[in-house]
C-alpha cells in the first residue's frame, strides 16, 4: 500500500479544492450517474495533473472490455471524482476527491464498508480493470484495505 500522505498530496497537487487546479476531460464513452442511471455524462472534472492518467485509464478500459461489456459489468457507473469535502468520519482530513485525484465507480454495487464477499469489483472479471488503474498510478481501496472497492486514487 502506497497511499500518499496529506503533505505529499499538497506538495504534488496543491491545496484541496483549489479550482485553479481543475480541468474538464471528454470521456471516451458515456458514463451513467450512480444516483440517476438514466442520466449520462460525457465529461468529468479532475485535477489537471491527473487528466492524462484518467483518460488513459478510460481509453484502456474501453479497448479491453468494449462499451457493451463495460455497461454489463457496471464499470460505466460514475460515482464522482471532484467533491471538496472531509473524509467520512474525519473532522480534519480532506477526502482525496477534494483534489480530484480519486474516482468512485459503481458505488451502489461496491459500498464503502463492503468487503470482497459482497463487492462487485472483488470478482475475478474485474481484475483487468484494477490492473489498468494500477498501470497509471492509481490504487484501489478494496484491494489495499479490504473495503471500498469503488474507490481508486492516484498514489504516484
Amino acid at each position: 500500500m502506497a497511499f500518499l500522505t496529506d503533505a505529499q498530496i499538497i506538495k504534488a497537487f496543491g491545496q484541496a479544492g483549489n479550482p485553479d487546479n481543475f480541468t474538464i476531460i471528454q470521456l471516451p464513452y458515456p458514463m451513467r450517474i450512480a444516483w440517476d442511471l438514466k442520466t449520462q455524462v460525457h465529461k468529468m472534472q479532475c485535477h489537471e495533473l491527473a487528466e492524462h492518467r484518467f483518460l488513459s485509464v478510460f481509453n484502456d478500459l474501453l479497448t479491453h472490455y468494449g462499451l457493451a461489456e463495460l455497461q454489463r459489468l457496471n464499470i460505466d457507473i460514475f460515482g464522482g471524482c471532484l467533491n471538496v469535502r472531509l473524509m467520512r468520519g474525519s473532522k480534519t482530513k480532506w477526502s482525496r476527491h477534494s483534489w480530484a485525484i480519486a474516482i468512485d465507480l459503481a458505488p451502489q454495487f461496491n459500498q464503502l464498508k463492503w468487503g470482497a464477499d459482497k463487492a462487485l469489483f472483488a470478482k475475478p472479471e474485474y481484475k483487468p480493470m484494477h490492473d489498468i488503474f494500477y498501470k497509471y498510478g492509481f490504487e484501489n481501496y478494496g484491494i489495499e484495505k479490504g473495503y471500498d472497492f469503488q474507490h481508486y486514487e492516484l498514489v504516484k
